[in-house]
């Protein structure tokens, strides 16, 4: 018999609804990020920009604060303005957060043959 996770260890409907809807901006500003450093990649970023991907960033880290990745995160400086690489940087770590979290709180659904979130609504 398998033996079932705590429900302590388990993330919840709200927090697998909010990583679905941060989830695919995030890869987007990556994906468009790493292609403007391939181009530029000691070009600062504007402040628009810092703004813009800081409102990602943020609830990502509220979402991640439990999470054991959570130390290593961080918003973009809008004072200092990083460059194109930095923000890379940056956005890479966010994303393997991410990526993590996914893994953590998947399971597989031998039912279906396919994972499924495990939460604490459904576990």
């Amino acid at each position: 018999m398998a033996k079932r996770r705590s429900t302590k260890d388990l993330t919840t409907e709200a927090q697998v609804e909010q990583y679905n809807l941060l989830s695919p901006v995030l890869n987007a500003i990556s994906r468009e990020l790493k292609e403007l450093s391939k181009k530029k990649q000691d070009g600062v970023l504007s402040k628009l920009k810092v703004g813009m991907i800081n409102k990602i960033l943020e609830p990502i880290k509220q979402l991640l604060s439990g999470e054991p990745t959570a130390q290593f995160l961080e918003l973009l400086d809008d004072e200092t303005l990083p460059t194109n690489s930095d923000a890379v940087l940056v956005l890479a770590k966010v994303q393997a957060a991410m990526d993590q979290f996914s893994k953590k709180y998947h399971r597989l659904d031998k039912g279906r043959f396919s994972s499924r979130w495990s939460t604490t609504e459904n576990p």
